[in-house]
């Protein structure tokens, strides 16, 4: 200040120097003086510090949600979940999967060891539970699930059968004894299975038809098996639906439309939600008839025709007349594709609204073993119990298999789905197969890449409509690919990797944020339903990772656990 008390340096000149420093010495320097102090709060200031720091496109928005530049910047910076605040060591092997519960009290790991542990989550985690599974043969467990009011947990695992033939099994354990209520098969044990309600589950079952072709059965089990009643189901068939070219349905999850409450957020900026013509993922509408030809051009006419030119076709190859044009695997995956079309139930409509819908969402395929497609049918109310006709007896007897209402074709190897805390997105990582790649055995894919992407599709319309996230990566062969499990809270999106690393990235913005550094390959990650600035990280190294954000980190450091003003709070974070 000059002798009359006014500044040496306008506004001007002060904010042209602030935007040649960095954030934290923007801060600093704010606590010289009120002009300092009052520049360092500009708004365009941070507007210009926010899009260089987090190197953003200048063409994406400020979030919606955000009252300031400053507010946002801060939020990014100083709420991730990157502070390794505890490590559990309790598994004695890879630690598969983690999931919370409802109210975010408890969560549960699934693991190589063929435990499942029941944890308290508590400011320092504690183990309430373990529960062995080795008694029942299993390997190990693999996945589990809490039901919608906490009381119950569904746990799957790999199922040691009869010749060593691995396939899966449920278990549902009661949450207020630890008892275990009921043990459900599961075929292949990668359909995990999921909870439908309180009280039902989904389960799967596989039949081998030919050597490529199979069909998966979706069984709803009641959790409670000890119905002695012969007039009340414990189980009942969901849906029946055949597999091509050595596909099986997995990983089944369950989107509640009820549950949207977002907003569009998640549009890139300046574009339009990809349509089925443009996207790298084409979204089919099973529901029209303009695909139900679609695979067939290369048939001969006999094919194509009515059942008695296939009969005719086929009498002739058996007895030499004609030559097969097809490879014998080929010629299977068509038969059965043609003597389905006649043979499959067509979607049932609902006059439910869209928000009240509840979607059965699974991966399949139509071209490989490798699962590359997702598939999307509506669970109708008189669907949702056991009660009723029993193995599907309100089926005409020539309807064997159900249709789907969608079908998303990633274009590879699909790794890992997880939906948004509103069921509304649906974010899927996947290992894409090269450009222009085609199909021509069943049995060898094409290679995938070491890049995972990670795509977003809106339930609600049926797009794509983000660009895919990167940043991790995974190395395994198509053979030996296995599940990454992802999260996602309100603001942000986690998934793991075989880099040895988790990953965050921010849901609005699509940037990746924070690295979660382990000594092996992350397979799990999973967001507090609480707190969002909690996130647990499970993995081969055998531990859980316990990561807060550095503002939590703060608040339960501090002697008194009330966080100082935002400005001070943060500058002290940047000096320690």
């Amino acid at each position: 200040m000059d002798d009359g008390g006014n500044p040496f340096l306008p506004d001007s000149i002060i904010y042209q120097i602030f935007l040649s420093l960095s954030h934290e010495d923007v801060l600093a320097a704010g606590l010289v003086c009120r002009q300092w102090q009052a520049v360092s709060r500009d708004e365009f200031l941070w507007k210009e510090l926010f899009y260089r720091y987090y190197q953003v496109a200048r063409d994406v928005p400020r979030h919606p949600a955000a009252a300031s530049w400053y507010e946002e910047f801060q939020r990014l910076y100083d709420t991730i979940p990157c502070v390794e605040v505890q490590t559990l060591r309790e598994h004695t092997d890879q630690v598969l999967h983690l999931s919370f519960s409802h109210t975010g009290y408890l969560f549960a790991s699934c693991s190589k060891d063929c435990t499942v542990k029941i944890w308290n989550n508590d400011l320092a985690i504690s183990l309430l539970h373990s529960s062995n599974m080795r008694p029942y043969n299993w390997s190990y467990t693999q996945f589990s699930q809490f039901n919608q009011d906490d009381t119950l947990l569904l746990v799957s695992g790999v199922f040691l059968g009869p010749h060593n033939s691995s396939s899966g099994e449920i278990a549902v354990i009661s949450l207020d004894n630890f008892a275990l209520l009921s043990r459900v098969r599961n075929k292949p044990y990668d359909v995990f299975g999921c909870w439908l309600n309180e009280t039902n589950l989904i389960s799967g079952n596989l039949h081998r038809i030919g050597d490529i072709t199979s069909c998966s059965v979706l069984w709803l089990n009641n959790a409670f098996q000890d119905v002695e009643s012969e007039n009340v189901n414990v189980v009942k068939r969901l849906f029946k639906i055949q597999n091509l070219n050595a596909s099986t349905i997995r990983t089944v999850m369950v989107a509640d439309c009820s549950r949207y409450d977002s907003p569009d957020l998640l549009l890139d900026a300046g574009t339009q939600p990809t349509s089925v013509a443009t996207s790298p993922c084409r979204v089919f509408d099973l529901g029209c008839d303009n695909e139900e030809e679609e695979g067939w051009g290369r048939l001969p006419p006999e094919v194509r025709g009515p059942k008695e030119g296939l009969r005719r076709f086929l009498d002739d190859i058996m007895e030499g007349r004609a030559r097969p044009v097809l490879s014998e695997r080929k010629l299977e995956s068509k038969v059965a594709q043609f003597l389905a079309h006649s043979r499959t139930k067509a979607p049932e409509t609902s006059r439910e609204s869209c928000d009240k819908k509840k979607y059965l969402i699974f991966t399949t395929g139509c071209l490989t073993y490798s699962p590359h497609q997702i598939g999307i049918k509506q669970i109708l109310p008189h669907q949702m119990t056991t009660a009723g006709p029993v193995l599907g007896e309100e089926r005409r007897s020539d309807e064997f298999f159900d249709s789907l209402d969608h079908v998303i074709d990633i274009h590879g190897h699909i790794i890992g789905m997880g939906l948004s805390p509103d069921h509304r997105y649906l974010y899927v990582n996947s290992r894409s197969w090269p450009s222009g790649s085609v199909v021509s055995d069943p049995m060898q894919p094409p290679p995938i890449a070491e890049e995972i992407d990670l795509h977003v599709f809106d339930l609600k319309t049926m797009k794509e409509v983000k660009r895919a996230l990167r940043a991790h990566r995974a190395y395994t062969p198509n053979d030996e690919c296995f599940f990454i499990f992802l999260d996602v809270s309100r603001d942000f999106v986690a998934s793991g990797a075989e880099d040895r690393h988790g990953y965050v990235w921010d849901r609005h913005y699509n940037i990746c944020l924070a690295k979660l550094r382990h000594k092996d390959v992350v397979n799990s990650v999973a967001f507090s339903p609480l707190e969002q600035e909690l996130l647990l990280s499970a993995s081969d190294d055998n531990t859980i990772k316990v990561w807060r954000s550095p503002r939590t980190v703060r608040i339960h450091q501090a002697s008194h656990p009330r966080p100082r003003p935002l400005l001070f709070s943060w500058l002290g974070s940047q000096k320690s």
